[in-house]
């Protein structure tokens, strides 16, 4: 703040001069207010904590995408491997060991059906037809995976419902 010296005149009416007044005294609050903000030593540290907190808190959302990046990478690499490794001990087993596989597979897939054709028969009839509306719910619905092995989930719950049925017939008796 420069101030003219004291010897010229420096408003040419009451008014003008008031206004310096008014000017001077805002400009001066301005100074004080900066000064005391400065002489404010907790709210300065509360604000250098907010901003550090708030770059803490950026650099993590940063790292945590990174990893998540790396770990979605390492999983595909993973999977990879573990395909690549699956198919290199099918292509070294014996052919034996290949075929029981297979038959044990076959095998276990009759036996799937035939439990189910078993239980199946022994349903009351409102019974199968619920089964049958949820079996083509879930057709309709499951990924192809789960559709794949039909057969082996479905002996697989009718081997639940007749052992249900076994331990309900016992405990009556």
């Amino acid at each position: 703040m420069t101030q003219p010296p004291h010897e010229e005149p420096t408003a040419r009416s009451q008014d003008e001069l008031r206004e310096q007044v008014e000017r001077t005294r805002h400009e001066l609050g301005d100074t004080v207010q900066q000064l005391a903000d400065r002489a404010d030593v907790k709210t300065r540290a509360r604000e250098k904590a907010l901003a550090v907190r708030e770059q803490a808190e950026t650099r993590v959302h940063a790292l945590r995408g990174q990893a998540e990046t790396k770990v979605h990478a390492l999983r595909g690499q993973a999977r990879t491997k573990a395909a690549h490794v699956a198919h290199t001990v099918e292509e070294k087993l014996p052919e034996p060991v290949k075929q029981k596989g297979a038959a044990a597979a076959h095998e276990a897939r009759e036996k799937a059906a035939h439990v189910a054709r078993a239980v199946e028969e022994k349903l009351p009839e409102p019974v199968r037809q619920k089964a049958a509306q949820a079996e083509q719910a879930w057709q309709d619905k499951a990924p192809q995976p789960v559709r794949d092995h039909r057969t082996a989930l479905l002996a697989g719950a009718g081997a639940v419902l007749v052992a249900w049925l076994l331990i309900r017939r016992r405990s009556h008796s």
